[in-house]
């Protein structure tokens, strides 16, 4: 008789839901000496936390952050002395954001059964960009970077994997969107292309595969295809996951010098212009996306899991794009 009550009750622990630990709240933490980049002991402050979904940290042009919460439909912004306000609602499940020439902001946006690429602001400016490739909808774009010429590179590493669900429509790959123009393919072929953005000079197209070991590079062709894929720069501290690489690649930035900034697991680290890895600035939560901000843009805020860092930098973003 015991045999069994203990079966059941067993029987009924498998079956219960598994509830998520609480996230220990985000404390702040300290840069190492990277040269150029950051000073040693540095301050990595926490702005805030219990934000719902943090992606996409844009500058706008008087030095502020704006940032999406996904989850919250919305997005937020940021100021010089760190108040947070409302910057826009009903976004349609924005995920990145990126300003295009004309000052209108784009962002992927990820409502199931609505996902595209379109201008969320200003009000009255709202349009469709792209939602479907060869007649089938994209799966769930994740990130975007806006060329000179008012061209559009994403990212669609598809929905996150569930239990059951049918295939994604279209597989995972980067697309580009040519101002006035259709979504072409550009690359494909990738596990999970995630975090996505431009050279200074846009001869160079950088991808983060979150389950590779490497950042990708492409050369950029004047149709706005790529070709001559690379691996670029190997992450650090990447964990392998059965066949599959755990490194957290996600958001990317770059600097008035050229250097990459990468938000992975491990925190965001910092690659010279030629791939070398130059160092790690360490958050106390794995950031999921980073844009350099303030007056004179050397302030780089972090966002991730639902909590807003700043770090005050050495290195000066490049004031050529937004981000």
């Amino acid at each position: 008789m015991k045999s069994i009550v203990m079966l059941a009750a067993i029987a009924v622990l498998q079956q219960a839901p598994q509830q998520q630990a609480p996230q220990a709240p985000p404390t702040d933490t300290v840069a190492p000496n990277i040269p150029g980049v950051v000073a040693a002991g540095t301050k990595v402050q926490v702005i805030k936390d219990g934000f719902q979904g943090t992606e996409g940290p844009i500058a706008l042009p008087d030095g502020s952050v704006i940032f999406t919460e996904t989850n919250a439909n919305r997005i937020t912004k940021i100021d010089k002395d760190d108040v947070v306000s409302t910057f826009l609602e009903n976004t349609n499940g924005s995920n990145a954001l990126s300003f295009d020439t004309k000052g209108r902001l784009i962002s992927v946006q990820t409502t199931p059964g609505q996902t595209k690429i379109g201008v969320v602001y200003p009000k009255g400016s709202e349009a469709v960009l792209a939602d479907s490739y060869e007649g089938k909808p994209f799966g769930r774009p994740n990130d975007l970077v806006v060329d000179k010429k008012g061209g559009v590179y994403f990212t669609d590493p598809g929905p996150n994997a569930q239990p059951g669900a049918p295939p994604a429509p279209l597989p995972a790959a980067v697309y580009y969107v040519p101002a006035g123009g259709r979504a072409i393919q550009v690359a494909d072929g990738i596990e999970r292309p995630n975090g996505i953005t431009l050279s200074r000079d846009e001869r160079t197209l950088y991808v983060n595969n979150t389950q590779g070991e490497y950042l990708l590079a492409f050369d950029v062709q004047p149709q706005g295809t790529l070709r001559n894929r690379r691996n670029f720069a190997k992450y650090e501290g990447v964990t392998k996951n059965g066949a599959a690489f755990a490194s957290g690649a996600d958001g990317l930035a770059v600097d008035t010098d050229g250097r990459i900034y990468v938000a992975t697991t491990i925190g965001v680290q910092v690659f010279s212009p030629a791939g070398q890895h130059l160092g790690t600035i360490p958050l106390s939560r794995a950031p999921q996306n980073l844009a350099f901000a303030g007056a004179d843009k050397k302030t780089l805020y972090v966002v991730g899991r639902g909590a807003a860092f700043k770090v005050r930098m050495l290195a000066e973003g490049f004031k050529g794009r937004a981000k």
